[in-house]
């Protein structure tokens, strides 16, 4: 028997979970018409045949009409939802993983320009200014229905097979009634006293009760300290922690820290890369020694180190670690196996908050499987016919390529020019905030050499050099490079500098500089971080409306923190048109998308961040000799299909080419790219 912490079970009232890991409530965004279908229950089975004792489900099911999704969550207000829960809770189930879900009205944390465009509703008649919907105070009867709603809803989860429920009391409805700051009501629901602004979710759970009786599970996650002058302090959240336990109405408290009615205040309660892990943790363990409840929490919970310690210490009972299983599902399995150096890390990009939070699905920036569980593979599965399969770049794309080619069991050579494998993570690993990226590569080489891949580092590969190895297969990983080509005055410009020279710090910054961000992704405001924190006064421009939209909300927001106390202005719907010398410094045209204006500045740098060109002369002067042309095959692509295209009866391997090397797009793509097509090979 183990004596791992982590691998003890755990008795929930009449519920034993075998072990203390869990994935916490979240809504990767892949309901179908508002139900959990094939892609929801597959994501969830693959986590419990890997081992989880506890998947919660659904970050946060709806259970009125008037809380339409912001994103695409569950609809627990229809009775149709009922049979789509039983077939989740069945596969689970089979794996031995117990199965629960969060029910949730949003209150004003959406809009009325969703669902039935009902109006949104709250106790505070000011707007989220995360979602920006001006709320109607709750009437009477608008209390009375929706607590009708949370009964009705959970009896529907019931009789769906779910071991248990939680409400959502932090951000949402029931938690914007115990809040001083969000309860502008008089009388019994009102913001008088602690007692009224806890009426509401009591009342919830009463009715609830009533419904489902007492051996139901039913728990709360809601936040004990909202960390904001004004709102419930430490000291109150024990207090209402205790007088849920007394209540003898739930079961066990999710406990969270916080706030999320800004992107800035998520990110303190969902801390993404850069910032301290677990840096809740001891809170969640005082609340738990307060109140001798189950205590469960997670928040930037992304290693078994971490994890362990919360459980063997005693300040959990059980450990959230649910980032870290979008990451690598197969956590507890290879913890049962002792191969916890095997597991692939979460990097805390929160690619898969940011995507949802977009009105995407929730993907990891580097597990293309995650969410794709019916086509892509987490195991993957050995090739019937090994070959010799030569790939050139050790970046993202092509050291995911090598991974899945050597775990399928073919010859693997790696050509890499520079002398260390990372590409362009491992120029973004420069930023001291950003260096969890860097794990990506680590971990993708750690699987290469335990599977004798073969590396040559500081060799620039060419042609010759490609086809004296006699490969199968050929894959040109070699990503790209900057373009420093503005569109409108149609030629390279010699005077500007790359957002990579900048991060990399082959080009010194000077005093007055210009980053114009055309991208919108992390390159612009990474060089844009390493100007600034040497002093220059700054100025960010965009042509777009917005700046940095592909970087997302809880991204941006440790960029701002940085930026926002130094010299640093934005310029939005500005666009630059050329740059011409002048003296000491750079005379730029900036134009505009909405009219005939144009405008001279005087900089002493230019830095231009738009995207890469292929570096692909390689794939080129490969493309005649191989027997398929270059060509993919898409539809057999995207239908995981073996690529058999055979153009050229005289080529002697087949070519593809990833990444970077195709077009600029992002690691995921990358990394998916890479997967998808050697999972066939």
């Amino acid at each position: 028997m183990t004596k791992d912490p982590l691998l003890q079970p755990y008795q929930l009232k009449h519920l034993t979970l075998k072990n203390r890991i869990m994935t916490t409530s979240h809504e990767p965004a892949y309901p179908e018409d508002g139900m959990p279908k094939e892609r929801y229950i597959a994501y969830h089975e693959e986590r419990a045949k890997a081992g989880v004792a506890l998947t919660m489900t659904a970050g946060s099911a709806a259970v009125s009409k008037d809380s339409p999704p912001v994103f695409n969550n569950i609809l627990a207000y229809k009775d149709e939802v009922v049979p789509h829960i039983q077939r989740l809770t069945d596969a689970c189930h089979e794996h031995g993983c117990a199965v629960m879900i969060q029910l949730t009205h949003l209150g004003r944390r959406t809009g009325w320009n969703k669902g039935d465009w009902l109006p949104s509703i709250s106790s505070s008649k000011h707007r989220e200014p995360a979602h920006r919907a001006f709320p109607k105070l709750a009437e009477d009867w608008d209390i009375a229905r929706i607590i009708s709603n949370f009964s009705e809803a959970t009896e529907r989860m019931k009789a769906g097979g779910m071991d248990g429920i939680e409400l959502q009391i932090y951000g949402h409805l029931l938690d914007q009634f115990w809040s001083p700051l969000t309860n502008d009501l008089d009388g019994p629901y009102g913001g008088q006293t602690l007692e009224s602004r806890l009426q509401l979710p009591m009342d919830v759970l009463r009715a609830i009760r009533e419904r489902v009786g007492h051996d139901f599970i039913v728990g709360v996650r809601y936040t004990a300290n909202e960390a904001q002058p004004g709102g419930i302090t430490e000291e109150e959240g024990l207090e209402i922690s205790k007088r849920l336990a007394k209540s003898g109405l739930v079961d066990f408290l999710n406990v969270v820290r916080g706030r999320i009615h800004t992107d800035p205040a998520m990110t303190d309660m969902i801390p993404v890369q850069g910032m301290k892990n677990a840096p809740h943790l001891d809170f969640a363990g005082a609340v738990k020694q307060a109140t001798g409840m189950p205590t469960f929490h997670a928040a930037k919970i992304p290693d078994i180190a971490t994890a362990r310690h919360a459980v063997a210490s005693g300040l959990l009972d059980m450990v959230g670690m649910t980032r870290a299983h979008m990451a690598d599902p197969y956590i507890v399995r290879k913890l049962i196996e002792g191969r916890e150096d095997d597991i692939r890390p979460c990097v805390g990009a929160t690619y898969c908050l940011d995507r949802i939070y977009q009105a995407g699905d929730a993907l990891c920036i580097h597990n293309a499987a995650t969410g794709r569980e019916r086509t892509m593979p987490h195991q993957i599965p050995p090739a019937t016919e090994k070959k010799k399969i030569v790939i050139i770049g050790a970046g993202p794309a092509g050291l995911e390529a090598a991974r899945v080619a050597c775990k399928r069991g073919h010859q693997v050579i790696v050509l890499e020019a520079q002398p260390d494998p990372g590409g362009q993570i491992r120029l973004t690993a420069q930023n001291p905030r950003r260096r969890e990226m860097i794990s990506i590569i680590e971990w993708r080489m750690a699987q290469c050499q335990a599977n004798n891949v073969e590396f040559h580092f500081n060799m620039w590969a060419e042609r010759d050099d490609v086809l004296a190895l006699n490969p199968d297969v050929v894959i040109v990983a070699t990503g790209g490079l900057p373009n420093v080509e503005l569109f409108e005055s149609g030629k390279e410009q010699a005077l500007v500098v790359s957002a990579w020279d900048i991060i990399a710090g082959d080009v010194k910054v000077a005093q007055n500089v210009l980053i114009y961000d055309e991208s919108g992704d992390h390159p612009g405001l990474m060089a844009a971080e390493v100007a600034a924190n040497a002093g220059s006064k700054v100025e960010i421009m965009t042509p777009d409306r917005t700046f940095a939209p592909e970087i997302m909300a809880m991204n941006l927001v440790p960029y701002m923190r940085n930026l926002q106390d130094k010299q640093t202005t934005f310029t939005v719907t500005r666009r630059l048109l050329d740059v011409v010398r002048e003296g000491n410094q750079l005379k730029t045209s900036i134009g505009t998308d909405y009219s005939d204006l144009v405008e001279e500045k005087l900089y002493d740098q230019v830095v231009v961040n738009y995207g890469t060109l292929p570096l692909d002369d390689l794939y080129f002067d490969l493309k005649p000799l191989s027997s398929n042309l270059g060509q993919v095959d898409y539809d057999a692509l995207i239908e995981g299909r073996v690529q058999d295209i055979e153009s050229n009866a005289d080529g002697a391997f087949k070519l593809f080419r990833i990444g970077d090397a195709v077009s600029a797009r992002n690691t995921h793509a990358a990394i998916y790219d890479a997967l998808r097509l050697m999972k066939d090979i």
